[in-house]
């Protein structure tokens, strides 16, 4: 590997292949030092938040599903908690709970593709799922059984498995029998099985010890349960010594600031001016306490510490907080474990609402909404007049609000490898894959992650 007299050069992946959207990574290191770590999306934005302004109050919900092909479920949702917020309406009891599994489904087939087809083959030597099909053919087999486990939730609640027809303001335009429910509750008994091994089966990966995501986690936290389809935002520092804090949901713009940064068309966002992270670690932190008993089991069979405890919980003091980004599939596979045995908790307890929704009418004014998506907190806010229009609209995803921390641990890790002497091309593009990879950014993988390219910028020329 040539390099500059000045011993400076560029790290440039001009294109990452089988990513959801056009992505490019450049890294700049001078004297064997990291001085930069970019991972700039150039994808032409989409402009869903200004397609949206002038459509009635109804429409959000099935526009803004058509972002994401992975979890539609999340932005539906998001959006009916925001226009129910503006229009006055809380959705509540059996409607509420068919919702929490209909995301549940969303959670199972979502966290399963990633644990198996994009990130356990970097933990087993497998350039892709096909060769470790060849391989394990069995873990595969088990890991397509959960997917279709949680496509099927998905596709008899919402009609279909990729964006689902059948959520509305308020509810469903049609709920399910007891019946039809049945032999969805069958699967899902099998796929608690298959789940417990997935579970064991990530905690015999070999993880780095001195891996550490060094931002503020930022995750839903609602009082009783783990947080999934609501809740209200909840910040564990990275500050250890500060304690676990929240914040009005209403709030939710007044500490998560979107910046527009030159080497990206995504916007990258802060908390009240610092890095910060969603998705599983952080929902981990805030809210692992309030895992089933049953899910706990599988989060120490998985060798994850203990999880925090909420300040005065039955006067116990606070756990570990799991900062290791590479053991983040770890508490990815706990949670495809918790919403299986959830999903049929509501099943066992369902009971058909007497109406598939509940009215929403329109009317004037300014609504939030949040869910858990797979990847992190989803914000949205509406603004009606008095027609019932949009007026204004915006959407921070998690992906978007990750990318700092993401571009930190690039920079963190890489540095790491050259203070150990590796420095080669292969070396450096595994390791940047498998970063990326932790963190399970809004993509989708096929054969090959990235193609690394190293240039040599000239020692007098501009960098």
């Amino acid at each position: 590997m040539s390099q500059s007299p000045d011993t400076s050069r560029i790290l440039s992946v001009p294109a990452l292949t089988r990513v959801e959207g056009e992505t490019a990574l450049r890294l700049r290191i001078h004297d064997r030092t990291v001085t930069e770590a970019r991972l700039s999306i150039y994808e032409a934005p989409r402009f869903f938040e200004a397609l949206l302004r002038g459509r009635a109050h109804t429409e959000p919900p099935d526009l803004t599903s058509r972002i994401c092909g992975i979890c539609p479920v999340a932005y539906q949702l998001s959006a009916c908690r925001a226009v129910e917020d503006a229009c006055g309406v809380d959705v509540d009891g059996r409607l509420a709970r068919l919702r929490r599994l209909l995301y549940c489904g969303e959670w199972i087939e979502s966290q399963t593709l990633h644990i198996y087809l994009l990130h356990a083959p970097d933990f087993l030597g497998h350039d892709d799922v096909i060769g470790m099909s060849r391989s394990d053919p069995a873990h595969v087999r088990r890991g397509l059984r959960l997917k279709q486990t949680g496509n099927a939730v998905v596709e008899l609640l919402g009609g279909r498995a990729v964006h689902p027809v059948s959520v509305r303001l308020g509810g469903f335009h049609r709920t399910p029998t007891r019946t039809e429910l049945r032999p969805l509750a069958e699967r899902l008994r099998v796929a608690l099985d298959d789940a417990w091994d997935t579970v064991q089966w990530v905690a015999g990966f070999d993880f780095p010890d001195d891996a550490e995501c060094e931002a503020d986690l930022l995750a839903l936290a609602e009082p009783g349960t783990y947080a999934i389809e609501s809740g209200v935002p909840t910040v564990v520092p990275y500050d250890a010594t500060r304690p676990a804090w929240s914040f009005p949901l209403r709030t939710f713009c007044d500490h998560v600031t979107e910046t527009q940064v030159p080497h990206s068309t995504a916007l990258h966002s802060r908390l009240d001016g610092r890095r910060h992270l969603t998705g599983s670690l952080a929902r981990y932190a805030v809210s692992g306490h309030l895992l089933s008993p049953t899910a706990l089991e599988a989060a120490a069979a998985a060798g994850l510490d203990d999880p925090p405890l909420r300040e005065g919980r039955d006067g116990a003091g606070p756990g570990t907080v799991c900062r290791n980004p590479f053991r983040s599939i770890l508490v990815r596979a706990v949670e495809v474990f918790y919403a299986v045995e959830e999903a049929l908790r509501i099943i066992t307890e369902y009971e058909r609402p007497a109406s598939p929704y509940v009215p929403v009418p329109a009317r004037s004014g300014v609504g939030h909404g949040a869910t858990e998506a797979p990847r992190g907190l989803l914000y949205h806010r509406y603004a009606f007049d008095r027609e019932g229009r949009v007026t204004d609209a915006r959407i921070t995803p998690p992906t978007a609000q990750n990318q700092g921390a993401i571009e930190e641990d690039l920079r963190r890790s890489v540095q790491a490898a050259l203070d150990r002497g590796q420095d080669s091309e292969a070396e450096l593009t595994r390791l940047c894959e498998r970063v990326i990879r932790n963190h399970d950014p809004c993509i989708s993988c096929s054969a090959h992650f990235l193609d690394l390219e190293i240039t040599c910028p000239h020692p007098t020329g501009p960098a």
